[in-house]
């Protein structure tokens, strides 16, 4: 097996994700290593439809939407080692243990999102993750996932 790095941009992104604006929250792939781990990136801009509200006084990118830019980024992990079809294939959330959000992420961070495979059984998927924010560690939690097919 290949222990070489594989990155990808936004093009491979919206090939393996179903999501689209303004829920697609992963950029580029910066380093995959296959059956292993994935690190991801997300600009984080002011035109984010969610920082009118939250909040107009100090924009901050809701906690919900790293854990789900969280989950994308294993999801891309997951994807590029089952084949299937990103019309079709919608990955779900199962489970959330542990999570903890430890530093505000703000227009202009770049968000840097880590997930590494735990395991796969019954066809759920186990990933501990990580984003972080100048090295500095923003967001984690372990997350279980599955995979459903639209016609399932």
């Amino acid at each position: 097996m290949s222990t070489e790095k594989i990155n990808f941009d936004i093009h491979n992104i919206l090939k393996l994700l179903p999501h689209r604006y303004p829920i697609l929250l992963v950029d580029r792939v910066l380093e995959l290593e296959p059956h292993k781990s994935i690190k991801a990136l997300k600009n984080v801009s002011i035109n984010e439809p969610y920082f009118v509200g939250h909040f107009p006084q100090r924009p901050v990118m809701p906690g919900v939407l790293i854990l789900e830019a969280l989950a994308q980024t294993a999801a891309l992990l997951t994807f590029t080692e089952t084949s299937h079809d990103p019309e079709k294939a919608l990955y779900y959330f199962v489970g959330i243990d542990g999570a903890r959000f430890k530093r505000v992420v703000e227009p202009g961070d770049q968000l840097i999102l880590n997930a590494s495979f735990e395991r796969h059984m019954r066809g759920i998927w186990k990933f501990k993750t990580r984003a972080e924010v100048n090295g500095v560690i923003a967001a984690e939690a372990d997350l279980m996932c599955t995979v459903k097919h639209a016609d399932d």
